[in-house]
């Protein structure tokens, strides 16, 4: 019976260092291409880590550098304490937001029914 519970308390050594070892994997991030990089470069200028998603995709199909430079200029400014929302007005202003591309989704393919070698007579 101590075996059991010498295991035990072991066994939730592990899964405490695992979880600490997984928090710290999801604080990092993980861009492979260069809109991942931009958008996370955004929402870090204006504190709005939650909207990263979208500045990807902004950055995906705008120009990056007056994106970043308008970010920049927003993430300047002491006065605004909401800088994801006053960037999003700038934006706006200057027609950027119009008719951003939607992510197209792959159409699945449809199974189609195996012919069968066998003669009709046997089915």
């Amino acid at each position: 019976m101590r075996l059991f519970s010498l295991q035990s308390k072991r066994m939730t050594d592990i899964d405490k260092d695992y979880i600490t070892t997984l928090k710290e994997r999801g604080t990092k991030s993980h861009a492979y291409s260069k809109h991942q990089l931009v958008g996370l470069m955004i929402a870090d200028l204006l504190d709005d880590r939650e909207h990263k998603s979208f500045y990807m995709r902004l950055a995906r199909s705008r120009n990056i550098s007056s994106i970043l430079s308008i970010a920049r200029d927003v993430s300047e400014r002491i006065s605004v304490s909401q800088k994801g929302a006053y960037f999003m007005k700038i934006l706006k202003e200057k027609g950027f937001l119009e008719k951003l591309p939607q992510t197209q989704k792959i159409p699945k393919k449809k199974k189609t029914k195996k012919k069968s070698t066998q003669p009709s007579f046997f089915k």
